[in-house]
């Protein structure tokens, strides 16, 4: 395989022993770096532009590409071996922007542990101000001449409302360090400026950030390393149910070897009808002022005028959309026959989906962190009602998801987390709640918490890392490799992770935790705003 002269000298300094982060040229321009912070031998670039900004004529737009021969600024702490380098999730600069979004503040809650408040405002708050230029995107790789690595490029979740790429759960650096992997996060629009709903204009403009933040990792991860022929997307909640839909948008161009989709499928939840977004774009266009219906063309002209904080504030005003549990913010992925389709159970029974190996995964109390967010609303329901939600959302199209792959000769794998640790508890009964196996995946448990991981917890957390990566690796063989049975390949196919804590995984049959799924035909009502 061959490099360029000026990779191979950059990677010159690590063969002599030398902690040095050498600059990497890409199509955005020459991006400076800085070495991780507790792992120095990894290269972290962050804030790394994808995308024109979105700003203008541009707000609610597709995205559109971007190039330059600028430098790209280090936001970086350089140094020899010893030196204390802040946590590359503290360092806040320009280019380390999220995308505007939801506000989200946990009151307290019954019996809430110590480290609550602090894992809430990991998961729900990102680091860095907010822009509506924040098309950026984070490498984290250690460089290892002459073999190029596989990609896992991440794709937060949160409702397609808040959140962002870089964050105390989505550090890359010790997957990218003890896994052998090259480690990408990326931004999207959310909320109004990804899912506006605007007439005359491209909707679901975040989904399309997302395939522009591929295709850039696909043109420039060579640089950094990284396998351009094996990139694996993966993602939670909104994240997961984006790389299915991925998969449904880009069939026959897919660009990417693998997914992975964590608490969440394309069929996990309703999208919204065209009408019911316009008339969301309409309401909070109303709002702004912005009140010429007679011509639609003057209201987004309009609206592009006001400044992002106003139209952010004016999205807040229109209602989100009710349901039994938590209620499910209006500006969200709309049928629009291109990135989102209508009747995803039928599409998905006849296999339109990209002919891609897929690792489907779920957590066994997912409503746990849901509790807490119906309780912010006042909203108390039964466990019976709570396990209704989580199958709609969560266990029944997992489950679905994983059987029509395998019924079109697609390599597929199921699994589900069951870790209960102490650092990570939210309350006594939180258990395996939505996001809690994230931390295991990426090795940011204790960083999520502040508070030290156990040995045991260690283990588990390096055992789950270890089977993404032999994904990634290899999406067709790796895992069975690894020991996983592919799903319906026998009866108990389903693999348990940290069930009771265990390093090992136990197997069962995936029918044990889809019962009455059948009765539900396919029905997600009952878990609305869970994705």
């Amino acid at each position: 395989m061959k490099r360029s002269p000026a990779i191979l000298a950059a990677y010159l300094p690590l063969a002599l022993g030398k902690i040095v982060c050498f600059p990497v040229q890409s199509t955005s321009g020459l991006v400076h770096g800085h070495p991780g912070s507790l792992r120095p031998e990894v290269s972290v670039y962050l804030g790394i532009r994808y995308a024109t900004p979105p700003t203008g004529d541009l707000r609610f737009a597709a995205p559109v590409e971007y190039s330059s021969n600028d430098t790209i600024p280090g936001n970086s702490y350089v140094g020899t071996v010893g030196t204390e380098y802040p946590s590359p999730t503290k360092i806040q600069t320009e280019q380390n922007r999220t995308c505007p979004g939801a506000d989200v503040f946990m009151p307290p809650y019954p019996d809430a542990t110590p480290q609550f408040q602090t894992i809430m405002k990991a998961f729900l708050v990102p680091l860095g101000p907010k822009s509506e230029d924040c098309l950026y995107l984070n490498v984290w790789t250690k460089p290892e001449p002459p073999k190029l690595k596989p990609v896992l490029l991440w794709i937060h979740g949160g409702r397609f409302e808040v959140s962002g790429a870089h964050g105390p759960y989505y550090d890359g650096e010790s997957l990218a360090a003890d896994h052998d992997v090259v480690v990408v996060t990326i931004n999207y629009r959310l909320n109004i400026f990804g899912f506006s709903g605007a007439p005359g204009l491209p909707q679901n403009v975040g989904l399309l950030d997302q395939r522009m933040a591929v295709e850039w990792v696909h043109q420039n991860i060579k640089a950094f390393g990284g396998d351009p022929d094996r990139i694996t997307i993966f993602g939670s909640s909104a994240g997961g149910a984006s790389v299915d839909l991925y998969a449904y948008a880009w069939a026959d161009d897919p660009i990417i070897s693998g997914i992975i989709a964590h608490s969440g499928t394309a069929l996990s939840f309703q999208p919204n009808t065209p009408d019911l977004s316009l008339e969301a774009f309409y309401n909070a266009s109303s709002f702004l002022g912005c009140e010429h219906e007679e011509d639609p063309g003057k209201v987004v002209a309009c609206v592009r005028e006001k400044p992002f904080e106003d139209v952010l504030n004016a999205s807040f005003r229109v209602p989100d959309r009710p349901s039994l549990a938590t209620s499910e913010p209006v500006f969200h992925p709309v049928i629009d026959g291109v990135t989102v389709f209508s009747k995803y159970l039928k599409r998905s029974a006849l296999g339109k989906f990209a002919a891609i190996p897929f690792l489907v995964t779920c957590n066994n109390h997912e409503t746990g962190i849901y509790r807490v967010t119906s309780y912010a609303e006042n909203v108390t329901l039964s466990d019976h009602a709570w396990n209704e939600f989580q199958k709609a959302a969560f266990d029944c199209p997992s489950g679905r998801a994983a059987r029509d792959r395998t019924a079109h000769g697609i390599p597929a794998w199921q699994s589900r987390y069951f870790g209960d640790w102490d650092n990570l508890r939210l309350y006594p009964t939180s258990g395996a709640y939505h996001a809690s196996d994230l931390g295991m995946v990426f090795g940011t448990a204790a960083g999520i918490s502040g508070i030290p991981n156990s040995a045991q917890e260690n283990k588990v957390s390096s055992y789950m890392a270890s089977a993404w990566a032999a994904f990634a690796h290899d999406p067709k063989e790796g895992l069975t490799n690894f020991g996983w049975p592919q799903y319906g390949s026998t009866e108990k196919c389903l693999v348990g992770l940290a069930y009771e804590n265990e390093i090992h995984p136990r197997f069962f049959d995936p029918a044990e935790f889809e019962h009455g799924c059948a009765a539900l035909h396919g029905d997600t009502s009952l878990g609305t705003g869970a994705i």
